[in-house]
């Protein structure tokens, strides 16, 4: 395939690498090579099949109704922009383009996710409960799209009406901790995901563009990543 890369950080240049370790035709755009949007014209992506964004949360929406407009299919893994989820969708609907998003694209996370599901039955026998996270010091976002992710799947599945507490740190170059914790006055459930490197993602993403292609319409990458 060939994709376009936005984002020079930590993760879009693994990324590329990974893409390129797949056999994949890679362009990569920083924010020099993409400022105010030079890297995403109908020309320049003419002969791109699928753009994979990891940039950040102000100039994200702006790459997406770019590409989106120019038809071409996107993978989002920056997060911070949820609250434009409805627009974005009704974008993609419109324009007949794949779009594939998540707030954390590694597999062991998604399966975090399903643990996490099934733990919720605690609150509704006496247990109360608590998110933590940890990301390196450069994280923009706070708290975390994958903590908040957690958190709405622990709600939807408890039934519960008021989200679990979400503390957030920013130390090092932490790449990512989740902890969720439920306690009752019997014991304590402690469920923990330590990202030991960033390559999880990377890998997601570009196995989540290779499935993307010829598809159309919107996709939560925790409802698909078990077809990859």
């Amino acid at each position: 395939m060939r994709l376009l890369i936005l984002g020079r950080g930590k993760t879009g240049s693994l990324v590329a690498e990974v893409a390129a370790e797949r056999k994949h035709h890679i362009r990569v755009a920083g924010a020099k090579e993409n400022a105010a949007g030079a890297a995403l014209t109908v020309e320049n992506l003419r002969d791109i099949e699928a753009v994979i964004d990891f940039t950040t949360p102000h100039c994200v929406l702006a790459n997406i109704e770019a590409c989106v407009k120019a038809g071409k299919n996107m993978v989002v893994g920056t997060t911070g922009w949820y609250k434009e989820l409805d627009r974005v969708r009704n974008l993609v609907e419109q324009h007949g383009t794949g779009f594939v998003y998540a707030a954390n694209f590694s597999v062991g996370v998604n399966l975090f996710f399903d643990v996490a599901r099934a733990a919720a039955a605690a609150l509704r026998h006496d247990y109360s409960g608590q998110i933590f996270e940890r990301h390196h010091v450069h994280k923009k976002d706070a708290p975390s799209g994958t903590a908040i992710a957690i958190q709405n799947v622990i709600r939807e599945a408890s039934g519960q009406s008021e989200d679990l507490e979400i503390t957030s740190f920013r130390e090092g170059d932490v790449v990512g901790l989740h902890e969720v914790v439920l306690e009752s006055s019997a014991d304590r459930i402690y469920l923990c995901h330590d990202a030991k490197s960033r390559r999880g993602f990377a890998e997601g993403a570009v196995r989540a563009a290779e499935w993307l292609a010829g598809k159309k319409g919107f996709y939560d990458f925790k409802d698909v990543w078990r077809e990859l």
